[in-house]
């Protein structure tokens, strides 16, 4: 294992992370030594093509035409009128191709693996709509495809699997540990330490070894920069607080980092409380985790006093993970974003809700930040502004919610 020790502190975003990978004492490279030259390859070659004005087009091109962006800033009246307080905004990334903000960050990096001769693409996958939008990219570019997913992952979430399928990519179920997310991350980096030379690794959240926080922050910041010229057309000003949901916290950094510098903006992170706040129970790092090193970077850990990574639950598979990612520690120590947490039930109340109220179908990810919408629009004014991201939609979860309600296929009838 490869890692300096050296963690120098900074004093705003633009200086993170330093050379190193360190969001002042988070982040950096915890990896076996074979993967560190792939590693400074890929940073040095995304480097490079951010600086090449014909990759940029070609990436902003596909983001108009293939992805679907920019996704819209709608005013979820009906729900405001309920809640009774804030008016709420709703950052549709659910309306993107392929179901959520996924898509920004996959495009990107199999754009960066072309770029370095790769033939072949590797991602993990728990809620799958990073791993349908990496199969999906692969498919546009022609590259071979293995997604990694946990088992109890693929039985809830079997229609993104065979959306995958569909696209061309072979599914590898993982029976390790829990069979959820973390050991399917587990199986992607065995997979890249042997087939490093021809196999890029999508990582597909701002989490891990350096420099997968950086780059996914930078792909996925163009949901604030949307956000900056929507807010100025629609509104003539900034909103007074933003919230979204944080698992490993690509959809929350890339909504926040646009406004790290505005001190009138509050920012909220919504972690998944599940049964609540007991061990192995929930997926809340800030709330229950300690410090540590895991699968590549130092960052806040569920685990227990020796060190062990602690069972993780939550309704939703994509938030169902034992860290996050380090800038998100980073921001939080330095109390520019502050976090909270849902819990499974609050989740199922507020998936209703906004389905009822806006006819929208949320992400059961998305609708932790809906939750705590629910909570704290009435504490707020009528003439304040409460923005939301949806970063993905729903249609993967409905026999989740159908089973957590106790309902059947059975049950399900016609009206006469």
């Amino acid at each position: 294992m490869e890692q300096s020790s050296q963690t120098p502190e900074h004093t705003d975003r633009f200086c993170v992370p330093n050379e190193l990978g360190f969001y002042g004492p988070y982040g950096g490279m915890f990896v076996p030594e074979t993967l560190m030259t792939a590693l400074f390859e890929f940073e040095q070659v995304f480097k490079d093509a951010m600086a090449d004005p014909v990759f940029v087009a070609e990436y902003r091109a596909l983001l108009r035409h293939y992805v679907g962006r920019p996704t819209p800033l709608y005013h979820a009246q009906r729900l405001s009128e309920y809640c009774g307080g804030a008016q709420i905004y709703l950052k549709r990334e659910d309306l993107l191709h392929t179901g959520a903000h996924k898509i920004t960050n996959a495009l990107g990096q199999v754009l960066i693996a072309k770029r370095m001769g790769k033939t072949r693409v590797i991602a993990e996958t728990g809620a799958g709509q990073h791993g349908v939008a990496t199969a999906a990219a692969a498919a546009r570019f022609g590259l071979e495809c293995v997604i990694y997913m946990g088992r109890v992952d693929m039985r809830r979430q079997a229609l993104n699997v065979f959306r995958m399928n569909l696209f061309g990519a072979k599914v590898c179920p993982v029976d390790s540990g829990q069979k959820i997310l973390k050991d399917a991350v587990n199986e992607a980096m065995r997979d890249w330490v042997t087939n490093v030379r021809d196999t890029h690794y999508v990582v597909g959240s701002a989490l891990g070894t350096h420099p997968f926080p950086l780059v996914v922050r930078e792909f996925q910041s163009i949901i604030g920069k949307e956000l900056r010229e929507q807010y100025k057309e629609q509104l003539g000003r900034l909103p007074d607080e933003m919230a979204a949901c944080v698992g490993g916290g690509s959809n929350a950094m890339g909504f926040f980092y646009e406004f790290l510098d505005e001190p009138s903006v509050r920012m909220v992170g919504v972690e998944a409380g599940g049964h609540g706040i007991v061990e192995g129970q929930h997926a809340a790092r800030f709330a229950g985790g300690r410090m540590g090193v895991f699968q590549g970077s130092l960052s806040y850990v569920l685990q227990n006093a020796d060190g062990q990574i602690n069972m993780t639950h939550s309704v939703s598979a994509g938030l169902d993970y034992a860290s996050v990612g380090p800038e998100h520690a980073y921001y939080r120590d330095r109390g520019r974003i502050e976090y909270g947490y849902a819990t499974d039930d609050e989740v199922i109340e507020a998936l209703k809700i906004l389905c009822e109220k806006e006819g929208i179908l949320p992400a059961l990810e998305s609708t932790h930040a809906i939750a705590y919408a629910l909570k704290r629009a009435p504490q707020m004014s009528k003439d304040q502004i409460l923005c939301i991201n949806v970063s993905g939609r729903g249609d993967k979860d409905v026999h989740t919610v159908m089973e957590s309600l106790g309902i059947k296929p059975e049950d399900l009838v016609e009206c006469e």
